[in-house]
């Protein structure tokens, strides 16, 4: 029996450097608990990029976009990397995208602006109320809001963010620095953040389930009084929608009883404003050039019908002259 041939053992083929327009820079990730020996030296890939949006905004210069943002990633963390590991660029600001959970939605209450005339100090508080009032609901804050089951917010798989730096020359550096680390190979660490991973975060999260009574009637007494707050003011904004009529001149109907009727003299000084902006805004006789083709056509022909019952009344008036009257 012929010996068998010994098998080439297959070499990892090494990761791509660059793709599209995307410089490609590996983290080594720390150690999890729990994990394998073969994923102790697990790898995560950014793919960096100068930020060149669809929309063109006052900081693309000196920003750089990230995709595939590791989940735990924060803006300490990033700022981090970029000040410790490469070149030390100074960041402004991190903006992610959305994480989870996502930021709830709340339906804002739509307001008149306060006037000019109003002092500063009452445009600075109705300001406030504006900003806290919602058409349903409350903004929840740390108190109101119930206790959260997880431990630290994480990001999608494959997220994004954009780096903001002070300057145009650190974003420039920063982007250097990467490109100089993926050339020569070198070893990048990520550092992890504030956000609970592998087998302890579910451990925590089981813990977290279970909130205590106290915390849990510490949240709804915080919420309850809020809501109260924020309904009074809700009703005086019906109270005042009902009364008083909108720029087009017709009252809303709003839930609730109504208070007072309307006043008809302001709905009357509205809808007389608003047909002398409609008749403003109407569409001339003279706007087309046809229409003004039309009417030098019409005044010639006037002018022409004018001439001839003019001729023939003059013709008449010459007749009748040229005649000889018998004596009687």
């Amino acid at each position: 029996m012929a010996p068998e041939k010994p098998t080439k053992s297959k070499t990892a083929k090494s990761a791509p450097k660059t793709v599209s327009d995307f410089t490609i820079l590996p983290l080594t990730l720390p150690i999890l608990s729990g994990l394998p020996e073969s994923c102790r030296a697990s790898k995560h890939y950014l793919y960096v990029k100068p930020h060149a949006p669809s929309i063109p905004t006052a900081t693309d210069e000196r920003s750089l976009f990230i995709a595939n943002v590791p989940i735990d990633a924060t803006e300490s963390n990033l700022r981090a990397l970029f000040t410790d590991q490469l070149g030390g660029s100074k960041v402004e600001r991190v903006e992610f995208d959305a994480p989870i959970p996502a930021q709830p939605m709340h339906k804002r209450w739509k307001t008149d602006k306060p006037g000019k005339q109003d002092g500063e100090q009452r445009g600075k508080k109705r300001k406030r109320n504006e900003e806290a009032l919602v058409a349903e609901g409350v903004v929840e804050d740390q108190d109101s809001a119930l206790p959260s089951t997880w431990p630290g917010e994480l990001h999608r798989s494959g997220s994004g963010a954009v780096v903001i730096f002070v300057d145009k020359r650190s974003a420039r550096g920063a982007y250097k620095e990467i490109y100089r680390a993926v050339k020569d190979n070198k070893t990048t660490h990520w550092k992890p953040g504030d956000a609970v991973l592998g087998i302890e975060r579910y451990r925590t999260h089981t813990t977290l389930t279970y909130p205590t009574p106290t915390s849990l009637q510490s949240s709804l007494n915080a919420y309850l009084t809020q809501f109260n707050t924020l309904e009074s003011l809700r009703n005086k904004h019906r109270k005042h929608a009902r009364s008083v009529p909108d720029e087009d001149g017709f009252v809303t109907v709003t839930r609730g009883g109504r208070a007072g009727p309307a006043r008809i003299e302001d709905a009357e000084k509205k809808k007389e404003e608003l047909d002398a902006r409609k008749k403003k805004n109407a569409v001339k006789d003279d706007f087309y050039r046809f229409q003004n083709r039309e009417k030098r056509k019409e005044a010639e022909l006037g002018l022409r019908r004018r001439f001839e019952e003019d001729r023939r009344r003059v013709e008449k008036m010459r007749e009748g002259r040229g005649r000889l009257r018998p004596e009687s």
